[in-house]
C-alpha cells in the first residue's frame, strides 16, 4: 500500500486483514518529545481491534515467524531507523543496501498473507537537503523491488484506492474471469510462492488503473484489451508473475511484435555552445582543464542547461545472462559462476558495489539469461535459461531476441521514469566476452586472430578453442551481418538485445550513459545501428584490455575516459570513471567567473587595467 501523507494507506490497509486475527508490526520508535508523532500512533492504537497482536520493532525478525495475516506499517520509519543506525544520512546512497536486501528477501519467501504499507515521497519537488534527497531515492527503491514480489500493489489518494498491480490481464492472462478480485483468499502482499503464475497481467499506468474506494478497488474490473499498457512500438511494456513465471515484454496477444527505435536526436547544440561560452568565463586559462571542459559541455548539451546539474541519481543496470558457449572451453571459470555472482551483487559484495558506492550511485542486478535459479526480484523480465551456443545454434528465437529488446527499453523507461539522470550498463555471464568479440568482429569486419582476447584469463590453448568459436559464430552470422536484430538473434544472446534495447531507449529519452567494457560496448555498436544517433549521448567510461573493445570504440568514434587495463565489466570500469564525469560537472557548474570573483582577465590586462604573471 503506497501513498503520500494522511492519503488513507494505512486505513485502507487495516480494512483488508481486519477479517481476523492479525499480527501488527509497527516500525514507528516514540519519542516523548514530539507530541504530534505520538498523537499520530495513537490514533493508531485506537483503530485498531483489541484481538490484534502488536510487535514493535523489526519486520525481518518478525517475518521469520510465519502468522496467518500480518500487517507491516511502515517502511518509512522502519527506512529511517536503519539510516539511523548506520549513520549513513551523509554517507553515498546503498549504505543501507543490505538492510534493504534482507527485508526483500524476507518478503519475497514468506508464505503467509502479508500486508505491507510504505509512504511514497517522489511525486513532489526535489528535496532541498542531501538527507530528504537521500532518503527519497532510498524508499522509492525499496518500494520498486518489494512491489516486484509482491502479488498486488495499491496506491492511495486522497483516501481512493487505485490498483496498480496486477492491472488489466496481459497477454500471457487466463479469461477475464480467472483474474483473482483483490483482496480474495487472503493473497494481498504475498511472497513470491502465492503468486498466481497461470496468469500475469500486464502493469498499467497509475492513469489507466480502476481508482475507488477499498470496496471499489477489490470488485475492479479484470481485462479490457483497450486499456492495456504499450511501450515502444505499441507492444506491452511489461507483465508480471509469481514464482517461476517470466516477465513478458513486448509479445501482444502471444505474437511478436516488431521493434523500432528509430533516428535519435542529437544533444541541445544551443547549450553546448553556452557552456562553451561559460569556460571561457571561468576563473582559469582558456583550455586549462583539458577534456574536463568538453565533457561539462557535454552534460550542458544532454540535460538542455548551462550551468549543467550534478548527477542526483546515476543507476547502474547489470544485465546477467550465461552462454551455451562456455561449456566449450571458452572461459576460464564455469558458467555457475555466474548465479554465485549475481548473488553477490545482490548482497552488495562485488566490485560494482564497492565501486557505486564510492561514486555515488546505485546498483541493479536483471537476470536475462542466467542458467540456474534467481531471485524472484530480478527475474521478472527473464527471457530463457542461458542462451544458445552460438558457435553452432543461435543464441535466441526471434521471440526472444524481440522480448530482450523490449525488457531492455522497459527497464531504460523504468530507471529514467524514477528518476535516473545518468545511466550505466554493466554486464554478467561467463563467456559473454565470446559473443560481444563476434558482434564486434561481424559488425566491423575484423578478423577472429584480431579480435579475441583472453576474457577471464584464459590459457593459449583456451584462447585457440575461443578464437575457433569465433571465427564459427561469425560465419554463422554472414548472412545476417547487415541487419542488427538478427545479429543478437544468431550471435549475441538475450543479455546483449536487453543492452541494445536498454542503450537506445535511454538516448531516445535523452538521458546520458556512462559505457563500461567490450561486452557493454558490443552491444551499444548494435544499439547504434537501431537507432542512429544515440551514440551522441554516450561517453566511453574506459578502455579495456580487451582487443575488440577497441575496435568498437572507434566504430562508435568514442575516447575513454581512462585505460586501467581492467577487464572485469559489472560496469567497474564505468564507475571508476564517473568521478571524473562528476568533477566536470562540478567545475562547469560551480566555478566561479572571472566577474564574480573580481579576477582580471587577459583582455583586462591587455588594455593595462592590471598586471599578472
Amino acid at each position: 500500500m503506497l501513498g503520500g501523507a494522511r492519503s488513507g494507506k494505512s486505513a485502507f490497509a487495516e480494512q483488508l486483514v481486519a477479517a481476523g486475527p492479525v499480527r501488527y508490526i509497527a516500525t514507528a520508535v516514540v519519542d516523548p518529545a514530539d507530541t504530534d508523532f505520538a498523537e499520530r500512533i495513537a490514533a493508531h492504537r485506537a483503530r485498531r481491534p483489541a484481538d490484534w497482536t502488536v510487535v514493535e520493532g523489526d519486520p525481518i525478525a518478525g517475518l521469520g515467524q510465519p502468522t496467518p495475516a500480518t500487517l507491516i506499517d511502515d517502511l518509512g520509519t522502519w527506512l529511517t531507523a536503519r539510516l539511523d543506525a548506520r549513520k549513513a544520512w551523509e554517507l553515498p546512497r546503498g549504505t543501507v543496501g543490505p538492510d534493504l536486501d534482507a527485508l526483500v528477501a524476507a518478503v519475497a519467501g514468506y508464505a503467509e498473507r502479508l500486508v505491507i504499507v510504505s509512504p511514497e515521497v517522489g511525486l513532489g519537488v526535489i528535496p532541498a537537503t542531501r538527507s530528504g534527497r537521500l532518503f527519497r531515492d532510498e524508499i522509492g527503491t525499496l518500494n520498486q523491488r518489494l512491489a516486484a514480489v509482491c502479488d498486488e500493489v495499491y496506491l492511495l489518494v486522497a483516501g481512493q484506492a487505485v490498483r496498480v498491480k496486477p492491472g488489466v490481464d496481459g497477454a500471457d492472462s487466463g479469461p477475464a474471469g480467472e483474474r483473482r478480485a483483490a483482496g480474495d483468499a487472503g493473497q494481498v502482499g504475498g511472497g513470491a510462492g502465492q503468486s498466481d503464475v497461470g496468469a500475469a497481467a500486464v502493469s498499467v499506468p497509475v492513469g489507466d488503473a480502476v481508482a475507488g474506494g477499498a470496496s471499489d478497488a477489490a470488485e475492479s474490473e479484470a481485462a479490457r484489451p483497450d486499456r492495456a499498457a504499450t511501450g515502444i512500438a505499441g507492444g506491452a511494456i511489461a507483465s508480471t508473475g509469481g514464482e517461476g513465471a517470466q516477465r513478458r515484454v513486448g509479445l501482444s496477444k502471444g505474437s511478436a511484435v516488431a521493434v523500432e527505435f528509430g533516428p535519435v536526436a542529437a544533444p541541445d547544440a544551443a547549450m553546448r555552445a553556452a557552456a562553451g561560452k561559460r569556460q571561457g568565463q571561468l576563473t582559469k586559462p582558456a583550455g586549462a582543464l583539458g577534456r574536463l571542459e568538453a565533457l561539462g559541455n557535454w552534460v550542458a548539451a544532454c540535460q538542455g542547461v548551462c550551468p549543467p546539474r550534478q548527477f542526483e541519481r546515476a543507476r547502474v543496470v547489470v544485465f546477467a545472462g550465461d552462454h551455451g558457449v562456455a561449456r566449450h572451453g571458452v572461459s576460464a571459470y564455469p558458467s555457475e559462476v555466474t548465479a554465485q555472482m549475481v548473488a553477490n551483487f545482490l548482497h552488495g559484495g562485488a566490485a560494482v558495489n564497492v565501486l557505486a558506492r564510492l561514486a555515488d550511485a546505485t546498483v541493479r542486478v536483471v537476470d536475462m539469461a542466467v542458467e540456474g535459479d534467481t531471485a524472484a526480484e530480478i527475474s521478472t523480465f527473464k527471457v530463457r535459461r542461458s542462451s544458445g551456443s552460438i558457435d553452432r545454434e543461435d543464441a535466441l528465437t526471434e521471440d526472444e531476441t524481440r522480448t530482450a529488446l523490449h525488457a531492455g527499453a522497459a527497464l531504460a523507461d523504468e530507471e529514467i521514469d524514477s528518476g535516473a539522470d545518468l545511466l550505466i550498463a554493466g554486464d554478467m555471464g561467463i563467456g559473454n566476452t565470446t559473443p560481444a568479440t563476434v558482434l564486434i568482429a561481424a559488425v566491423t569486419d575484423t578478423e577472429p586472430v584480431v579480435a579475441v582476447g583472453r576474457g577471464t584469463g584464459i590459457d593459449d590453448a583456451g584462447w585457440i578453442r575461443k578464437t575457433a568459436a569465433v571465427r564459427d559464430a561469425m560465419w554463422r552470422a554472414r548472412p545476417v551481418v547487415k541487419d542488427p536484430q538478427a545479429l543478437l538473434r544468431v550471435a549475441g544472446g538475450a543479455d546483449f538485445a536487453a543492452m541494445a534495447g536498454f542503450l537506445a531507449r535511454a538516448a531516445a529519452r535523452r538521458t546520458p550513459v556512462v559505457l563500461d567494457g567490450v561486452v557493454v560496448t558490443a552491444a551499444a555498436l548494435i544499439a547504434e545501428q537501431l537507432a542512429p544517433g544515440a551514440s551522441a549521448w554516450w561517453v566511453a567510461g574506459h578502455r579495456s584490455s580487451e582487443p575488440a573493445h577497441q575496435i568498437a570504440l572507434d566504430r562508435l568514434r568514442l575516447e575513454p575516459l581512462i585505460d586501467l587495463t581492467m577487464r572485469l565489466g559489472e560496469g567497474s570500469g564505468a564507475l571508476t570513471a564517473l568521478p571524473i564525469l562528476r568533477a566536470a560537472v562540478a567545475a562547469l557548474g560551480e566555478m566561479a567567473t572571472f566577474a564574480e570573483a573580481g579576477v582580471s582577465t587577459a583582455d583586462a590586462l591587455e588594455a593595462g587595467v592590471g598586471e599578472a604573471d
